[in-house]
């Protein structure tokens, strides 16, 4: 028995190694994962993206900034003219709070009244809310109560007045942000799985090489096989957005014409990175592991559930080559923010990007194993 065991071991060592493809998948997949949600998963939420309109600008507002950025949760990235230019920049994403100082504040200070300060933060993201809310108003009691003695010359109890405005989602409901992310998760893995067995089944079954002799073209056989998921992909957005908003109360305060186009556009990318992933896989199990390999990095690293801000700066970078994090900025944007095309041009026009290189490079790839 123990003879026969060691037989049937050493055939399915000998296969292993010679499937190269799936030995290298199994032997590099775990060790990159470790590595890289090592680094990218991160629950402590700092470096919030921070913009200052000062209105002042005199010794006493310096400080107070000096104050924000010493507390190394907000990364001051920009200074802006009046409050309406601060809400425009969180509505584009660039920025997460905002401080605004008015033009009374040092006169206030000098007449040992509370001196005013409105915050405004995105609440979009719940968590990151929360830690600048708590880092905010303890700032301010702290800064409020140094300013007014100094100028005084006597301890105030009175801390400096924060006027906090939480933008979006007021509630800090936790589904508010994370419906509108499962929906962009959800919709990338099936639209990946959809089609990453498509080549591979037709050669599986040996129906692949009945397809090669027909008169079709290849890059007609990829339109044949890509547009029926592309259906089925898109009725699957209509699906999800409907029990988000029915089932889990998610209302939906943008355009849901431009939702859908967008939607229309990710998934076109997503299902070209499945049928991209079919053609270079030989068997279904390798496409099953390359598509994991693909689906996991973007389910950590693109904002889903960890602030990007928080993680370093490479795997930042790295985020930016997967469409999930532009599709994840486009629902959030537009369901939780009700934002439009204006704020969100630069997202759609990555996603066109990728569409359209994952589209060439399926084309090729085809044309190669079909050679």
């Amino acid at each position: 028995m123990l003879e026969r065991i060691r037989a049937l071991m050493v055939k399915e060592f000998i296969q292993i190694v010679r499937d190269r493809r799936t030995l290298i998948i199994i032997l590099v997949q775990p060790m990159m994962m470790l590595f890289l949600f090592g680094y990218a998963i991160n629950t402590t939420v700092d470096h919030i993206p921070t913009v200052i309109a000062d209105q002042v600008r005199d010794q006493r507002s310096r400080d107070f900034v000096r104050a924000v950025v010493n507390t190394g949760y907000f990364d001051v990235v920009g200074d802006v003219p009046d409050a309406g230019a601060a809400r425009s920049t969180i509505d584009s994403g660039a920025a997460k709070v905002a401080f605004i100082i008015p033009p009374t504040f040092g006169a206030d200070v000098l007449a040992g009244r509370p001196a005013q300060v409105q915050a405004l933060i995105d609440g979009s993201d719940p968590n990151v809310a929360q830690t600048a809310l708590l880092t905010a108003n303890t700032l301010a009691q702290a800064r409020g109560v140094q300013l007014l003695a100094e100028s005084t010359g006597r301890s105030i109890s009175s801390p400096l007045d924060l006027r906090p405005n939480i933008l979006y989602n007021p509630g800090l409901q936790s589904a508010n942000f994370m419906i509108p992310g499962l929906i962009g998760v959800i919709l990338q893995i099936q639209a990946v799985l959809l089609t990453a067995f498509a080549v591979v089944r037709e050669r599986e079954r040996g129906t692949l090489e009945q397809l090669i002799v027909t008169p079709i073209r290849p890059t007609e056989m990829i339109l044949g096989k890509l547009l029926p998921y592309v259906a089925i992909a898109f009725a699957q957005v209509g699906a999800t957005l409907l029990i988000g908003t029915l089932w889990f109360g998610v209302p939906i305060n943008g355009s849901l014409l431009l939702l859908m186009l967008l939607s229309l556009l990710f998934l076109i990318g997503a299902l070209g990175m499945g049928l991209l992933i079919s053609t270079v896989s030989r068997t279904q199990a390798q496409a099953m592991q390359t598509t994991m390999l693909t689906v996991m990095p973007a389910f950590i690293i693109s904002g889903f559930m960890f602030p990007r801000e928080s993680m370093p700066q490479a795997i930042r970078l790295l985020s930016y080559i997967l469409p999930l994090t532009y599709f994840l900025e486009i629902l959030r944007g537009i369901i939780l923010k009700g934002i439009g095309l204006e704020y969100l041009y630069g997202q759609a026009l990555a996603l066109l990007i990728f569409a359209i290189v994952i589209a060439a490079l399926s084309v090729i790839r085809f044309h190669k194993s079909l050679e």
